[in-house]
């Protein structure tokens, strides 16, 4: 018998920080990195396959971002491994979310959709 993966066999953290020497706020351009953990807690190899992140400003624009795996890599983890990686974004507000999902493919081939939690992006001091 085999196991396949699920959502729960993955899990995905983010850090997020505001990079001020690349925004602009007079220009309401707002730059964030993000550091991203991901860990295979299951028992099954899995590969990340590609992202589907959305962004969304304090005045409620959306942007979509989709494309294959990460920073140019799609990572296999075996059971127990994880994957870390930086990468940013740029908003027109001071404050936004981002939230998503990674495709995945298990060992035996199954695909699944590990999901990303929103998460804050927020310049300092302008959240209390």
């Amino acid at each position: 018998m085999t196991t396949t993966p699920n959502r729960e066999s993955i899990q995905v953290t983010a850090v997020a920080r505001f990079i001020p020497e690349q925004s602009d706020v007079e220009a309401n351009r707002y730059v964030f990195a993000y550091h991203i953990t991901i860990r295979n807690t299951g028992s099954v190899t899995a590969q990340l396959i590609s992202r589907h992140w959305i962004i969304t400003d304090a005045e409620g624009k959306v942007q979509e971002v989709q494309g294959a795996g990460v920073v140019g890599e799609q990572p296999v983890l075996q059971p127990g491994q994880q994957f870390e990686y930086t990468s940013g974004c740029t908003i027109d507000t001071p404050v936004g979310t981002m939230k998503g999902s990674y495709q995945m493919v298990a060992g035996d081939g199954a695909r699944f959709d590990a999901p990303i939690a929103e998460f804050t992006l927020a310049m300092p001091r302008t959240l209390h």
